[in-house]
């Protein structure tokens, strides 16, 4: 016989097996008696057989209603033991999850997730690999780690990139800069200041490469760095601004550190979650990958 009910349907039931009254049973599940008799009904419908006798003071078992009390009222508290049971094992599973991220998304994306993860998985361990857009790319082709986080960017067709965040690149100043009291400005303006760079093993300074080849500095960086957070650094201690994807970017109520739009063009790039196609993921790096994408998929959310 084909199952036409839910659990849902089933502790309606036992709700008013207990209280022996709609209103009662209706406020102990929070449903409305409508909507616990629709139950009630369906559940008959479902079995063939009517299970109370309804007057407008008492509710009733009839007879199979007893039978299916008992049996129903077993079969519930196995499906709570098997329930707790797993969540148990949820809290009591061990393990290293390794996750390869470029280091402004490690930035961005993993504080707020790890968190939430351990509350759930206490006794996981995560292990960031925050590196260059190439070497994250490599750890996850060789299977060093689980799954990465960076920007689409020469991938090799074995590896699958799902989109996360769609990011921008702004000039990063300190709040006492001349350009924090403009509203935006173009590249070229940009590179009329002092300005630190990124050296050419960057995956940022390759896709910057790219996409700004008619604009031509007037002059070259003053510093070269490898990293955008290095970079961060160096703005905060005043030796230059610099262009950096805002996902990069401190909290806006820092007390230092400020970003303006850069334009003519705007430079974007879509940050994802990558993996290696026919990798057996394991049950907690699943977790996380989940934790992630469903914080931050680019259909859900967008980036700064």
């Amino acid at each position: 016989m084909a199952v036409n009910f839910d659990l849902n349907d089933l502790y309606a039931f036992r709700a008013l097996v207990e209280y022996s009254n709609f209103r009662l049973a209706a406020e102990s599940i929070c449903l409305s008696q409508s909507a616990l008799s629709r139950r009630i009904e369906k559940l008959e419908s479902a079995l063939g057989v009517k299970l109370f006798d309804r007057t407008t003071r008492h509710v009733t078992l009839t007879l199979y209603g007893q039978t299916f009390a008992e049996r129903s009222g077993q079969l519930l508290m196995n499906v709570e033991s098997v329930l707790a049971d797993v969540n148990k094992a949820s809290q009591d599973r061990v393990g290293l999850v390794t996750v390869a991220t470029v280091p402004s998304a490690a930035y961005y994306f993993m504080p707020d997730v790890i968190r939430r993860f351990q509350l759930r998985y206490p006794r996981v361990r995560v292990k960031i690999i925050d590196s260059s857009a190439g070497n994250v790319i490599a750890a996850v082709a060789s299977g060093q780690a689980d799954f990465g986080i960076c920007f689409a960017c020469n991938l090799q067709p074995d590896i699958e990139f799902l989109p996360l965040v769609a990011d921008v690149y702004v000039a990063a100043c300190r709040r006492d800069h001349p350009i924090a009291r403009q509203k935006s400005l173009t590249w070229q303006a940009f590179y009329q200041y002092d300005y630190i760079s990124l050296d050419k093993t960057s995956g940022n300074r390759n896709l910057l490469d790219q996409m700004l080849g008619d604009v031509t500095p007037e002059r070259p960086s003053i510093c070269e760095t490898r990293h955008v957070t290095t970079m961060l650094g160096m703005v905060e201690a005043g030796i230059g601004i610099a262009a950096v994807p805002a996902m990069s970017m401190p909290a806006a109520e820092h007390s230092v550190l400020t970003h303006r739009p850069l334009t003519h063009p705007e430079v974007k790039r879509t940050v994802g979650l990558i993996r290696r196609n026919g990798r057996m993921q394991s049950y907690v790096a699943a977790e996380l990958e989940k934790l992630i994408t469903e914080q931050y998929h680019v259909g859900h959310r967008h980036g700064a």
